[in-house]
């Protein structure tokens, strides 16, 4: 059924876990069937934009892993947010928000769940997709050998710095060589004019990356002119292409950006020789 604008998503046509990675637990909401999806969510949380791009994961033929990381889950996006959720994630230990900090400590417990979902789901590996403050997860997660459909949608961390990327020195150094001996490719998007995310960000995805680097950029004109609050009052900018300013309208530049991604996660996750 629906949701009205500002209702809360129940989630409950997703089945409701506790996963444990080294001791952490963390709640992971799974649904579907087929190879397994790591989506992150992007700040303020699981919003029912974001359960809604799940869902198009899982009518894809893919079986969705969406952990919780942060905010309350379902909730709609108002601006209060900014103090209730976002502050906390910032010095949270989890989480590296600004330039320097190196490569944020919870995408360790991430590659664990993607290792704990490849192993129930079978398949020849698992998908990635970060969305706004997890948007580098997706590429660090391609450190472990699970996971080899890795999207970057609009990476906003560090915050403080437009041309660094979220990633320690080693890291970096350790993503690239896994990208170019196994022949990773690395699909991303921004709106063009996005202030969280701009063109220096995705240059320095293709100075780390090259040609295994698919940067996509639309335009700003072609976001949703009326998200919810948090993205209105506090992003304040085009930013969350597949998400909270996202159109659903046929041949929509987000709409094909949607069905880009589900058709690499297809061909990386479910080649035709198999």
């Amino acid at each position: 059924m629906p949701l009205t604008r500002g209702q809360r998503d129940p989630l409950d046509d997703f089945s409701r876990r506790t996963v444990a990675v080294d001791g952490v637990e963390k709640t992971v909401y799974v649904a579907g069937s087929g190879p397994a999806v790591v989506l992150m969510p992007e700040m303020p949380g699981i919003s029912p934009d974001v359960a809604r791009f799940a869902r198009w994961i899982r009518d894809a033929g893919f079986t969705v892993h969406l952990p919780s990381l942060f905010g309350v889950d379902g909730a709609y996006p108002l601006a209060e947010a900014r103090e209730t959720v976002v502050q906390r994630a910032c010095v949270s230990a989890e989480f590296r928000a600004f330039a320097g900090g190196g490569t944020s400590p919870v995408t360790a417990w991430l590659r664990g769940l993607a290792r704990q979902a490849h192993a129930e789901c079978g398949g020849p590996g698992v998908g990635a997709v970060g969305l706004c403050f997890t948007g580098n997860f997706a590429l660090t997660m391609a450190l472990e050998p699970a996971v080899i459909a890795p999207v970057v949608n609009h990476p906003s961390l560090p915050l403080d710095d437009p041309d660094a990327l979220e990633l320690s020195e080693e890291d970096a150094a350790a993503v690239a060589a896994r990208v170019r001996r196994d022949g990773l490719t690395v699909l991303a998007y921004r709106f063009e004019n996005d202030s969280w995310c701009t063109g220096r960000r995705f240059a320095a995805y293709q100075k780390l990356l090259g040609d295994a680097f698919d940067g996509r950029v639309l335009p700003a004109e072609a976001a949703n002119p009326d998200p919810p609050p948090f993205f209105r009052d506090v992003v304040g900018c085009a930013h969350s292409v597949v998400t909270a300013h996202f159109v659903d309208a046929e041949g929509h530049p987000t709409v094909r950006a949607r069905d880009e991604i589900l058709a690499h996660l297809a061909e990386r996750l479910r080649p035709r020789a198999q």
